[in-house]
């Protein structure tokens, strides 16, 4: 696990954690739609979201923490916590069960490169099709990936993050390459599976 750097103003990170023992933090599909809500409430004012990737045991996001004046990284860190906490108890009380539902606290990695950016982005969206819950990563419902190819209202920055890859074409092409998501491994390390 990631040593709990701070979240920096202006930063780029990717935030994951997963569930107690590896079991599941989403049973059904209200879960995926409530625990994004949740994130909604808690995290978009503090931080943009790019692409996030929801599983039945852990979960991707690609952030950057807004710059606001007085956004403290306590402050940012605070919202997650109050996201992972509100949602397990939520869990807990709707599924008559206790205890802990994340392995840990989130894990976070900064994101140091455009390459990186990108890459991270592919990882993310293939993320459902890496672990087998889908032939093709396209057919998960609960990633942004869709988003990106609608123009339907999100919290996702679409434009900006299109813009990383000169537009909706190029992203698609790039998510299609042969390969997708291998690269990856060398920037997460062993801590996201």
């Amino acid at each position: 696990m990631q040593t709990m750097m701070p979240l920096k103003p202006g930063g780029y990170y990717h935030i994951f954690n997963r569930g107690i023992n590896r079991g599941n933090i989403f049973f059904e599909a209200r879960n995926y739609s409530y625990f994004l809500s949740l994130y909604a409430r808690y995290i978009t004012p503090v931080a943009d979201l790019y692409a996030y990737s929801l599983l039945p045991n852990h979960f991707h996001f690609l952030i950057r923490i807004k710059s606001s004046e007085g956004l403290h990284p306590v402050l940012v860190s605070k919202a997650h916590n109050r996201l992972f906490s509100s949602y397990a108890k939520a869990i807990n009380k709707a599924y008559a069960r206790t205890g802990s539902l994340f392995q840990h606290h989130f894990g976070r990695i900064p994101i140091t490169s455009t390459r990186y950016f990108s890459a991270l982005m592919r990882y993310i969206h293939h993320n459902p099709q890496k672990h087998g819950w889908v032939a093709d990563f396209r057919d998960w419902p609960y990633t942004s990936f869709q988003l990106f190819l609608s123009h339907v209202p999100t919290i996702v920055k679409r434009a900006e993050a299109l813009d990383w890859f000169d537009g909706t074409s190029r992203f698609q092409k790039y998510h299609r390459a042969k390969g997708s998501g291998k690269n990856i491994r060398g920037f997460l390390g062993n801590d996201l599976d």
